[in-house]
C-alpha cells in the first residue's frame, strides 16, 4: 500500500514506524519546524514554513497588540557592549561593519534577531536532492541596478566584501532559457477564465527583466493575445491598448495629465478612460504584485508605467527620471546563487571570521556556516538569534555617563544588556513598542510604514519536463494566488552550477501577494488584511494551495504533484516590502516628512533599515545603516570633545 502525502497529515505514520520517513514530511508535520531543529539544527536547511515562522513574531504580537506586562527589571543583567543591534538583516549587519569601520575592530558588538537564522528577508533555502544541492532566495532577490542607483556607500560596502559586479553579472547566464527556446507565459486558471490554460510566447517587457528584449522568444501580439481564452472583443480591445498610440487623456495639458496618473489606479484607467471590460482588465490584476506588492486597483497609473504597463506611450507624459529608467532597462542579472542571502553571509563572515573560511563572493556560495561560532564570548562581534527585544531605553550610569539597556526574550526568559549605543535595525511599525520614550510624533511617523505581506515559496520538483513542453520558463498569473512561478535564475558561481538538464530536479520560485483587489481598500489596508491571511495560514494550508495551482499550471504537460514535488519551503513575510509612497493614498511633502521624522535618534538610540527611506531595496538598506551609524559616531565624538574641553 502506497501512502500518500495526505495519509501522512491525516495521520497514518506507517512510513515513520519503518524508519523511512524523509525528514520533509517530519518538518511539514510539525509545521516545518519544531522537529527541524532537533534533527538538522542548520537554518537554512529547514524546510516547512520559515520566513517569520513560528516563534520568530510572537513575542513582538504579545506587547503590540496583547498589550502584555513584562518585568523588565527583574531580567538578569547578561552583559555589556559597546554596541547592540537589534535586527540582523542587511541593514543591521551593514551598521555592524560601519561601525567597526568608523570607530574600531575591537569595538564589542552584539546582534539580536528574533529568527533562527540571520539575514532579515535576505534568506537562504538549501535543498539536498539525488542530484546535489539546490540553493534558493527566500527573500530579497538582487541587486537593483548596482551601476546606476547604488550609492558609492553601497559600492563601498560592496567592495570590502569582496563582490564583484562584473563577475556577478557573468555568472547569470541571461540566454540560457531563450536558447532552450522557453518564453514567458500565462496561466489563465478555470475558476476565473473558465478553463486551465498556459498561453506561451509572451513578447511583453517587464521591470527588472533579466532577459535581454532580442531574446523573449515573444509570438507577435496578435498571436500571443488571439490564444487567450477570452471572447474577440476583449482580445481586440487587449490588442490595441498594446499597439495603438492612442492619447488616452487627450484634451488635458502635460501637466495635468501627469498629476491624473498619479491620482488614478491602473484600473481606473482601464476601465475608464480605455473602455476595457472587466474580464480583459482581470488579465492585468496582478501584473504588478510582485514589483509593487499590490495589484492594479491599488497602484497608481504612474507606477504602472514604471512596471512596463501598455497604454501610455501615445500620452506625451514628462519622461521617466534617470532612477526609474534604470530599473526598466538594466538587466537584473546582479544574482548571487542565495539571492541576497550571500550578501548577508559574507558580512556575517567578515564581523565573525570564525563561521566560516574564504573571503570573497564565490567561495562564499558553498560555504557551509558554523552556527555554533555566531554567539561565542570570545569573540568581538556576537550574532544572538531566536532573541526577540522587547524594550530599548536610555540610561544614565552612576558615573553619570549614558547609555542604552535592552531587554530581549529567548526561550520564554527575559534577559537585559548594556550598550553605549544600540541601533535599531529592525520594522519601523514595531520600533513605538520597543522603545517607548519616542515622542508620539515619531511614533505615528514610524506606524505609517505599513510594510505589504509576501510570501515566497521555493518548490523543488523532480524534473521541469513540463515547462519545456510548455516552452515557458516563467509564467504570470492573473487571478491565480502565486502570481509568479519561475524556474530558478541560471547562475553559475563559486562552483555552483544550476540545473542544465530538463530531466533534473529544480527549484520552482513561487510569489503570492495577499490583497483584496478591486474592494477600495488603501495599500495600507489591503496590507493590514492580507497579514493577518498569512500568519493565520498553516503550513498545510500553504501546501495544498501550491499543490493545486501547480497541477492546473502543468496537468497538461504531464506533471503530476504527488510524484514530482520533492520539497515545500514557504518563506512567509508578515511584514514584507517596506512601504514606498503611493499617491493615490499620500501626500508626497507629508511621507517625506514622516520618513524624515520617523528616524530621528532617540539619546543613544539610532533606527537603521531599508523602512527609513521607505524604500525596499537592499542598497537602502546599507545606506540607512551608513547614516544611523554616523549619527552615533557623531555622538561618541561630539561627548569625546565635551570632555576634553571640561578636562582643559
Amino acid at each position: 500500500m502506497s501512502i500518500t502525502r495526505r495519509d501522512f497529515l491525516n495521520g497514518v505514520a506507517i512510513a515513520i514506524a519503518a524508519g523511512v520517513a524523509p525528514i520533509s514530511l517530519l518538518q511539514a508535520a510539525q509545521g516545518g519546524n519544531a522537529l527541524a531543529h532537533k534533527t538538522l539544527n542548520y537554518p537554512p536547511a529547514l524546510t516547512g514554513l520559515r520566513g517569520n515562522h513560528p516563534g520568530s513574531f510572537e513575542p513582538a504580537h504579545s506587547i503590540a497588540l496583547g498589550g502584555k506586562q513584562y518585568n523588565f527589571k527583574a531580567a538578569p543583567l547578561e552583559g555589556e557592549y559597546d554596541l547592540v543591534i537589534v535586527g540582523a538583516g542587511i541593514s543591521g549587519l551593514a551598521a555592524a561593519c560601519f561601525y567597526q569601520q568608523l570607530l574600531g575592530a575591537d569595538k564589542k558588538i552584539l546582534l539580536l534577531d528574533n529568527h533562527d537564522d540571520f539575514g532579515g528577508h535576505a534568506k537562504r533555502n538549501e535543498f539536498s536532492t539525488p542530484d546535489g544541492l539546490l540553493l534558493g532566495y527566500g527573500g530579497s532577490e538582487s541587486l537593483q541596478s548596482p551601476r546606476s542607483v547604488f550609492s558609492p556607500v553601497a559600492l563601498g560596502l560592496l567592495k570590502a566584501l569582496e563582490v564583484n559586479i562584473d563577475e556577478l553579472a557573468k555568472g547569470f547566464q541571461q540566454t540560457f532559457y531563450p536558447d532552450l527556446g522557453l518564453s514567458r507565459g500565462v496561466y489563465f486558471d478555470e475558476k476565473h477564465f473558465g478553463v486551465n490554460k498556459i498561453v506561451s510566447g509572451d513578447p511583453s517587457h517587464s521591470v527588472a527583466d533579466d532577459i535581454p528584449r532580442d531574446r523573449l522568444n515573444g509570438r507577435s501580439l496578435a498571436a500571443f493575445i488571439g490564444d487567450f481564452p477570452l471572447n474577440d472583443a476583449d482580445k481586440a480591445a487587449l490588442l490595441a491598448l498594446h499597439e495603438d498610440k492612442t492619447d488616452y487623456l487627450s484634451g488635458m495639458t502635460q501637466k495635468e495629465k501627469d498629476l491624473w496618473v498619479t491620482r488614478n489606479s491602473y484600473t481606473t484607467f482601464l476601465r475608464d478612460k480605455v473602455g476595457l471590460s472587466k474580464q480583459a482588465i482581470a488579465y492585468f490584476q496582478q501584473r504588478t504584485s510582485d514589483f509593487q506588492a499590490v495589484g492594479i486597483d491599488a497602484t497608481a497609473c504612474s507606477d504602472a508605467r514604471l512596471c512596463d504597463l501598455p497604454g501610455f506611450g501615445g500620452m506625451n507624459l514628462t519622461p521617466l527620471d534617470a532612477e526609474e529608467q534604470a530599473e526598466l532597462d538594466d538587466p537584473y542579472i546582479f544574482h548571487l546563487p542565495d539571492g541576497n542571502a550571500g550578501l548577508t553571509r559574507l558580512m556575517v563572515r567578515k564581523l565573525i571570521p570564525q563561521v566560516a573560511p574564504g573571503h570573497t563572493m564565490q567561495d562564499v556560495v558553498l560555504a557551509k556556516f558554523d552556527y555554533s561560532q555566531l554567539d561565542q564570548p570570545k569573540h568581538k562581534v556576537r550574532l544572538r538569534l531566536g532573541s526577540a527585544a522587547l524594550q530599548a531605553k536610555n540610561i544614565h550610569h552612576a558615573d553619570k555617563s549614558k547609555g542604552v539597556e535592552v531587554t530581549y526574550i529567548k526561550e520564554g526568559k527575559l534577559y537585559r544588556v548594556r550598550a553605549k549605543q544600540s541601533i535599531m535595525a529592525g520594522y519601523n511599525m514595531m520600533i513605538p513598542h520597543i522603545v517607548p520614550e519616542l515622542p508620539e510624533p515619531q511614533k505615528e511617523a514610524l506606524r505609517q510604514n505599513v510594510k505589504a505581506p509576501l510570501v515566497y515559496a521555493n518548490v523543488v520538483i523532480k524534473n521541469w519536463q513540463a515547462f519545456v513542453k510548455l516552452g515557458v520558463h516563467e509564467i504570470y498569473s492573473p487571478t491565480a494566488p502565486y502570481s509568479r512561478v519561475k524556474l530558478d535564475y541560471p547562475v553559475n558561481l563559486g562552483g555552483y552550477e544550476h540545473p542544465k538538464n530538463p530531466d533534473q530536479p529544480i527549484c520552482l520560485h513561487m510569489v503570492y501577494v495577499p490583497t483584496l483587489p478591486n474592494t477600495g481598500l488603501s495599500a495600507r489596508e489591503q496590507s493590514r488584511m492580507g497579514r493577518a491571511t498569512i500568519l493565520g495560514m498553516p503550513f498545510e494550508q500553504h501546501e495544498q494551495m501550491i499543490r493545486e495551482q501547480l497541477q492546473g499550471m502543468l496537468g497538461g504537460a504531464g506533471f503530476n504533484h504527488e510524484q514530482d514535488i520533492l520539497a515545500i519551503t514557504v518563506n512567509r513575510w508578515s511584514h514584507g516590502y517596506s512601504y514606498a509612497t503611493n499617491t493615490l493614498f499620500d501626500d508626497e511633502v507629508q511621507s517625506e516628512k514622516w520618513m524624515e521624522l520617523g528616524r530621528q535618534p532617540i539619546g543613544n538610540i539610532t533606527i537603521a533599515n531599508s523602512d527609513s527611506a521607505w524604500s525596499p531595496y537592499a542598497h537602502s538598506a546599507i545606506d540607512q545603516a551608513w547614516r544611523a551609524v554616523n549619527e552615533l559616531a557623531t555622538m561618541k565624538q561630539g561627548s569625546a570633545l565635551k570632555k576634553k574641553v571640561t578636562k582643559i
